[in-house]
């Protein structure tokens, strides 16, 4: 079982309790407006259900966060690699109440030193839509560069997306300017 640890986060595989808070982020128009549209209970059942099958077939996936002080679930942080992707995607979703806290940064860390440090990833991407100035300032702050426009595969393919990326060597690099080891 995969259990990461940061200062203020664990992040581990998803697991029938968190169905609950899971669903109230994917429905929440605020955190779905850059990531495709909110998704209705059954639609979030089956996502958690892809993950968590994602898991067993793969042997590794998106890792819920959970918070440390109080053993709520705060979000989700990748990777992943849905069908038709070039590459291993690192991703982050946070429910809005914490949001602004610096959980997306210590989670994202984290999960990028999974992608590449236990995966072995070459490089990871990050899909993010032009409008969504929050996650590009925190690609940017891992050190990824926009490459520019990317189409996805169906039913993704009409939906604006920039490409983030870098490769293991560069995030070596990136991963020296924070302290705590994630």
């Amino acid at each position: 079982m995969v259990r990461i640890e940061t200062s203020r986060l664990i992040l581990r595989p998803p697991e029938r309790g968190d169905y609950e808070a899971w669903a109230i982020m994917e429905a929440d128009e605020s955190v779905k407006a850059n990531t495709g549209g909110v998704q209705d209970l059954r639609e979030s059942w089956n996502q958690l259900l892809s993950i968590a099958g994602h898991w067993k077939i793969m042997g590794w996936g998106s890792l819920c966060a959970i918070e440390k002080a109080t053993g709520r679930f705060v979000g989700r942080f990748g990777p992943s690699k849905p069908f038709g992707w070039p590459c291993v995607e690192v991703g982050w979703m946070l429910l809005p109440e914490y949001q602004g806290k610096g959980l997306a940064l210590e989670g994202a860390v984290a999960a990028m030193d999974f992608a590449f440090h236990q995966l072995g990833e070459p490089r990871v991407i990050h899909t993010i839509r032009p409008a969504n100035t929050a996650s590009q300032k925190l690609a940017a702050r891992l050190g990824s560069k926009n490459l520019g426009p990317i189409v996805l595969p169906p039913p993704f393919d009409s939906l604006p997306n920039d490409e983030w990326s870098q490769t293991h060597a560069e995030w070596d690099v990136s991963r020296k300017r924070f302290k705590s080891a994630a």
